[in-house]
């Protein structure tokens, strides 16, 4: 079955990672910016990531015969440090227009502190201001509540934002209803050691049905599986379900929410 990763980190993978995808069926991948391991320490270095994302990743997938995306930001946890997320904040419109770009992404929440909050709502303002789609990271584990909270509050708060157009991220049982029941998507992430597991997001399919659920691997530099999408897809089969239920969460669901972006030139592969 062929599908479409909407979260995954591919510049921290290899080449031998998009073979296997592709081997896999998987045909698109979407790539928010994230944190690299270490705090950068300038503007410049996020225009030297920026160029990386834009420039020479798409090349890479496009070996293999995979269609790369991406999205703009700095991440949480670097946003403790608000003068540099100001400089870069100003510096992502430079992008925005490039190929692939989808729009600001993933924002959010990593410790919900009062920096990471105010970095969040400046990148807020930046997607309304340049009409951008929003992709949006929430905490881990004993932060995960409280900050989807927060970062719910946070969007309701603001009229301007187009609901169908944000996506928030790495939502599990606890967080998953309030996330839907506002009108935002919502995204699963599958982790081998946090997060959600395949069965876990299926049980989500099965109790909250598949409209507006998107699943991903968000494969990175830590623990993590980038043919995650895969097991989900095995998962789904194990339980009975029909195929067209699941291209519906691995396939179409990716395709309905990327096709806001007037950056995703998506091509239907033959």
């Amino acid at each position: 079955m062929q599908y479409i990763d909407p979260h995954i980190h591919m510049v921290s993978r290899t080449t031998d990672d998009y073979e296997t995808l592709a081997k896999m069926g998987c045909v698109a991948v979407s790539e928010p910016a994230f944190w690299a391991g270490y705090d950068r320490g300038s503007v410049e270095g996020f225009r030297d990531y920026f160029e990386q994302l834009t420039e020479f990743e798409p090349k890479r997938a496009g070996w293999y015969g995979i269609q790369h995306y991406t999205w703009l930001c700095i991440n949480a946890k670097e946003a403790e440090n608000v003068s540099l997320s100001r400089e870069v904040i100003d510096m992502i419109p430079e992008f925005l227009d490039r190929p692939g770009v989808l729009g600001i992404g993933e924002i959010g929440l990593n410790k919900n502190t009062r920096n990471e909050a105010t970095v969040f709502l400046e990148h807020l303002e930046l997607a309304v201001r340049t009409q951008s789609q929003i992709l949006i990271h929430t905490p881990h584990l004993e932060d995960k509540y409280q900050g989807t909270r927060m970062i719910l509050d946070m969007l309701s708060g603001d009229s301007r934002i187009d609901r169908t157009r944000v996506l928030v991220d790495h939502v599990e049982e606890h967080t998953v209803r309030p996330v839907l029941e506002e009108g935002f998507w919502a995204g699963m992430t599958l982790y081998p050691v946090s997060k959600c597991t395949p069965d876990r997001a299926a049980d989500m399919v099965e109790m909250y049905g598949p409209e507006r659920l998107l699943v991903n691997s968000a494969g990175d530099w830590g623990p993590s599986k980038p043919t995650a999408v895969p097991d989900f897809i095995m998962a789904m089969r194990k339980r009975g379900h029909s195929e067209a239920l699941i291209r519906q969460v691995v396939y179409e669901n990716p395709l309905k929410f990327f096709s806001q972006s007037a950056n995703f030139e998506f091509q239907v592969a033959k």
